[in-house]
């Protein structure tokens, strides 16, 4: 019988719109401003510092919403912006530095949603704004560090060729000071550099009997090393924020030596400022087992080592030259031992396992020790307001080396699964070039994003508005079924939109929903104006119906599918706002689809299949 669907397709649209309007609920219950507190480098909190936050805030007259402990850390809700960013410092003063404050939007999804996994979209910065940090990189340890590398180098390079010299050591303004013995050995010294490093300019000096070296970077090298760093820690903070799962995020140059970072629907704002703000590496260095430790623990070091701390504060000597530097490593991933203990394992590139091979076959049976170096604020300022990094090191890790290691082995002494997967995170998304420090850090305010989604709303409101109104009154009975399919077309996009993992809604993705809007009723203009070409050619309504429908199809899917390849392309090449467009514009061309072609149908064939019927209000 014709326009007659089987019970089964009735009940999959119901199912499905039931599912995509359950999951496009939490939308309506919008966000609380929040706090999340958590320990820094993977540590956790407890019901201490829980106390001392309600204590903090009590002191201070500031009254939450909630305050819960989950997982590791404490979320605070607030029924406003201002006692938010008030509460911040006042948690911030009260915890000190041991733990991350860092602001938040909660969802206030009621826990029943929760429970099946129902949360509101993910809306970019542009229209509830988002985490904004502000990086510095601190150029005056990349040039440190720069330094140190050529010392190394020159000592390497003296070396094979056998030039003795006396000492080799930095100066104050970036450059390089190798002491010689003899003028013999200072002209030898300078032809075999200068031929080595033509970035470099030296200029010798026997003055009052010293044999002196200087060498200096070209101003042409300094800018590239300049540039470098912030380059390359740009790549490596996008990166982090790849492990960290944000979408459409930002990561751009500001000026000179800045870096603005923006995370739109981030919801674990602490970990993204911790692992984002984290300058963290690792340094396989020899232990020097022959200086005395009683030496040691008051501050004298054998020439050629220092002395850095376990984690116990425990004096540790290793000889200053590093083996192996985090640059070398291509992978790191967190685990346990046979113990239960946490471990990182570590994979190498092919230099840095040759370099490795060969140091631990010539050294089986001595000790290696792991340096965890990272930077922090210092909680001290320039006289130009520049954050000044104070750096961080300490020995995690001293194991024999038994046999000959290749590219592959594991590191332990961590404290905690967290730390490992962190430092696993960090050393996979890459070591920091130079350090850098979060300047400014803030949650875009909800002002300007409101302004931006009242304006999108009301666009798509007074969108769908003239359009039903065009559909009424033009197809009158059809038209209101059309209206049904637009509006629960809607409902389906918000619907998938929300249980789509890490999908996030931009201005432009509104845009791509108004124009769906469009576009739902296109296909239904076809449909109807199929319909009454059948009834004008004597078809009766039955046949009309069922004819305009099949006709209308192939013209309908051809359209679509071709803008919907458009779509797809534009999701591939694009970045940020054009991928926003294009999500949303996927997403409503296949609902669209499923509404104007099977949802009408059903309800058409409701209300008109199997009856006999003499005119169709069309």
């Amino acid at each position: 019988m014709l326009n007659r669907y089987p019970l089964w397709k009735y009940l999959m649209v119901v199912l499905t719109i039931a599912i995509a309007a359950l999951y496009a609920l939490p939308n309506i219950y919008g966000e609380d401003p929040a706090i999340q507190i958590t320990g820094a480098r993977g540590a956790s909190v407890d019901m201490s510092t829980l106390d001392s936050v309600t204590q903090a805030l009590e002191q201070k007259g500031l009254s939450q919403k909630s305050i819960a402990l989950e997982n590791g850390s404490i979320l605070v809700r607030f029924n406003d912006t201002d006692t938010q960013l008030s509460a911040r410092d006042i948690i911030s003063e009260a915890l000190g530095k041991d733990k991350i404050v860092a602001l938040n939007l909660a969802p206030a999804t009621p826990d029943w949603l929760d429970a099946i996994g129902a949360a509101p979209m993910k809306l970019g910065l542009d229209l509830r704004g988002g985490v904004h940090f502000l990086m510095e990189v601190d150029m005056d340890a990349a040039m440190e560090k720069l330094v140190g590398q050529q010392e190394e180098a020159f000592r390497s390079e003296l070396r094979e060729a056998k030039i003795r010299y006396r000492a080799i050591r930095p100066t104050e303004n970036d450059s390089v000071e190798v002491l010689l013995r003899s003028s013999e050995q200072l002209a030898d010294a300078k032809r075999l550099l200068t031929q080595n490093h033509p970035d470099m300019t030296f200029l010798d000096s026997d003055a009052d009997g010293r044999f002196t070296l200087t060498a200096t970077f070209t101003e042409q090298r300094l800018a590239e090393i300049r540039n470098y760093a912030v380059e390359q820690n740009i790549t490596i903070l996008r990166n982090r924020v790849n492990e960290l799962g944000v979408a459409e995020p930002l990561v751009q140059r500001q000026g000179a030596s800045r870096i603005v970072v923006e995370l739109p629907g981030v919801q674990d704002t602490a970990r993204a400022k911790e692992i984002l703000g984290a300058t963290a590496t690792l340094e396989f260095r020899e232990v020097d087992d022959q200086a005395d430790l009683a030496a040691a623990a008051s501050g004298r070091a054998p020439a050629g080592s220092e002395i850095k701390q376990d984690r116990n504060g425990r004096p540790v000597v290793l000889k200053k030259r590093v083996i192996l530097g985090g640059s070398s490593i291509t992978d790191a991933s967190s685990g346990a031992d046979e113990y239960g203990r946490p471990q990182v394992n570590i994979s190498l590139d092919s230099e840095g396992g040759s370099k490795m091979s060969a140091f631990s076959k010539k050294n089986i049976g001595k000790l290696m020790a792991t340096v965890f170096a990272e930077y922090k604020d210092s909680g001290r300022r320039t006289p130009e307001g520049k954050v000044i990094l104070s750096k961080h090191e300490e020995v995690i890790n001293q194991a024999t080396i038994q046999s000959a290691l290749g590219r592959n082995f594991r590191i332990t002494g961590i404290d905690t699964a967290a730390e490992a997967h962190n430092l696993a995170l960090l050393l996979r998304a890459g070591a920091l070039i130079a350090p850098i420090s979060i300047v400014e850090e803030r949650t875009i305010g909800p002002s300007m994003g409101q302004q931006n989604i009242d304006m999108g709303v009301m666009a798509c409101i007074w969108g769908m508005v003239a359009v039903m109104l065009f559909t009424l009154l033009y197809y009158r009975k059809f038209g209101l079924i059309a209206n049904m399919a637009l509006m629960i077309n809607l409902v389906l996009i918000i619907g998938v939109m929300s249980m789509i993992p890490g999908a996030t809604m931009t201005l432009p993705g509104i845009a791509g929903i108004v124009l769906t809007v469009g576009m739902a009723v296109d296909a239904n203009v076809l449909i109807f104006e199929r319909i009454r070409e059948e009834l004008r050619d004597g078809r009766n309504p039955q046949q009309a119906i069922h004819q305009g429908y099949a006709n209308a199809f192939s013209t309908i899917a051809d359209a679509n599918i071709t803008t919907l390849i458009t779509a797809i392309i534009l999701f591939a090449v694009g970045t940020g706002a054009i991928k926003g467009f294009a999500v949303t514009l996927s997403i409503g061309i296949l609902t669209s689809m499923f509404t104007a072609i099977i949802g009408t149908r059903c309800v058409v064939n409701l209300m008109y299949g199997g009856k006999r019927i003499n005119k169709l209000s069309i």
